[in-house]
């Protein structure tokens, strides 16, 4: 190993500027550089914006030394790694992260256990076409009092849904998805799935959600929600152990089991009485493919026959939605709890999984056994929950967990594992940025995160980071530019 290099008046390091990013690319013999050992970001990012560089005014960069963000001095970096001065060091140069900074919160009266966006560039705005127009942009929250709310970017509640007596769940909702901007689905405790239709009125103002379909199949609680607007099909995870595809048309569902039917096996006195009649249909698969609760299911971004879906059995299954058949299974260390799949030009979506054990294993569904394992995402202190990509790139996601916390991850930033607590192999990476509830501001921090615990989050280009908890509330982060290509 070389010697540390000490403090000496005037050192300087040699560096060889390299980035990905194709606006961006200096010449090749503008490349390598002398700087002072004490330089640090702010210092680089001068020397790289200056006319005698990339000439490029004042961009802001961040600095990834060896897969890791460069939080100190040239100086210190090379000395805690036990680095000479004679070191030639590669920096990749990004442009710099924005901190998520809080933007507001809405109240609820119940746990808030889903959110999800229509905006004009969210799945549901894209699939809309012409009807959705700007100006439009809503948020759609499921909670624990079994009702769903609809509020519009600036806070304001403009339709909740019915009761049970009104055709709404009868249990807490645990997931909800915008389908369109006039059309969306719920699930549940109550072992549901309903589609609803939303309606405004641009005269009066007025917004009405209206239950179309209620779908039967399942025998357990509905954790788990996935829509694909252009196919009209809903898959589903449950407690049960299966995986569920439906249609939202009532006309190409199949008639449901009657005996999974809300009362079926209610004496008629006590039979749930509701003043809508909505049409009731079964699945168009129903695949019982977990030997334990069955957590999360998505569709493939890249082809919507093909589904991945996860399990506290510790396995991941790939699905042929066309013959409801399992065609690839992985299994892991630890029980799944969450899902995401981050799109990947030129391949197969990579799969962020959130597991019990606190971390988020990141998975290439086409890969080997000995292989699966490609990245782990460590930094909570409970379990991982919720995770959605960002919409803007390949290479982050955001996480929320029971601990209280959502985090900001970026895949370029990765160092070897290290230790037996690690796992002594593959890459680790750790959280670029932490953020907590507003509402524990001020207050005495809970360590496994009682009374913050995050259970829903989506990330939208246009409205930022929304996340909702154990706190009634639905928080609203930036998201904008806060991982840049």
């Amino acid at each position: 190993m070389d010697e540390p290099m000490h403090d000496a008046p005037g050192a300087q390091v040699k560096v060889t500027f390299t980035t990905n990013e194709a606006d961006l690319q200096l010449p090749e013999e503008k490349r390598q550089l002398l700087v002072p050992a004490d330089i640090r970001r702010y210092g680089l990012s001068r020397i790289l914006n200056s006319d005698l560089m990339l000439d490029s005014g004042s961009i802001p960069f961040d600095f990834l030394v060896n897969g890791s963000f460069l939080r100190s001095s040239l100086e210190d970096y090379l000395n805690s790694e036990g680095l000479s001065l004679e070191t030639n060091l590669t920096l990749q140069y990004v442009r710099s992260l924005i901190p998520p900074v809080f933007e507001a919160s809405f109240e609820h009266d119940d746990w808030v256990s889903a959110v999800d966006v229509l905006t004009s560039t969210s799945p549901a705005g894209r699939w809309s076409g012409d009807n959705f127009s700007r100006g439009q942009e809503r948020i759609l929250s499921a909670s624990y009092d079994g009702l769903l709310r609809i509020w519009n970017a600036s806070g304001e509640v403009l339709v909740t849904s019915p009761s049970a007596s009104h055709g709404g769940h009868s249990a807490s909702i645990k997931a909800a998805k915008f389908i369109s901007s006039t059309q969306l689905a719920s699930t549940g405790m109550d072992r549901s799935i309903r589609v609803w239709k939303y309606t405004e009125s641009g005269a009066s103002g007025q917004a009405e959600l209206k239950p179309t379909l209620e779908l039967y199949g399942h025998r357990a609680s509905v954790d788990s929600l996935e829509v694909d607007g252009p196919s009209k099909r809903i898959l589903t995870a449950s407690a049960d152990g299966s995986v569920g595809l439906w249609s939202t048309s009532k006309s190409s569902s199949p008639e449901a089991d009657a005996s999974l039917l809300p009362n079926a096996h209610t004496s008629k006195r006590r039979k749930i009485t509701s003043s809508i009649t909505t049409p009731q249909r079964g699945p168009l698969f129903l695949m019982q493919v977990h030997n334990a609760p069955a957590t999360a299911a998505v569709f493939d971004p890249r082809d919507r026959t093909v589904g991945y879906s996860i399990s506290q059995d510790h396995t991941v299954k790939t699905l042929d939605l066309t013959t409801g058949s399992v065609v690839a299974n992985l299994t892991l260390s630890h029980s799944l709890l969450s899902l995401c799949a981050i799109p990947r030009s030129g391949g197969a979506p990579l799969l962020a999984v959130g597991t019990s054990a606190r971390h988020i294993t990141l998975v290439d569904p086409r890969a080997s056994a000995a292989t699966t394992s490609v990245m782990t995402l460590r930094g909570h202190t409970n379990k991982v929950v919720t995770l959605a990509a960002n919409p803007e790139n390949e290479y982050s996601l955001v996480s929320g967990s029971h601990d209280g916390t959502c985090r900001i991850w970026d895949l370029r930033s990765v160092r070897p594992a290290s230790g037996e607590s690690e796992g002594g192999m593959g890459n680790v990476s750790e959280p670029v940025y932490v953020f907590e509830r507003e509402s524990r501001q001020g207050k005495k921090k809970a360590a496994a995160g009682e009374g913050a615990k995050v259970f829903g989050v989506v990330w939208d280009k246009e409205l930022g980071i929304l996340s909702g908890g154990e706190d009634k509330k639905v928080q609203v982060n930036r998201g904008r530019d806060v991982v840049r290509e």
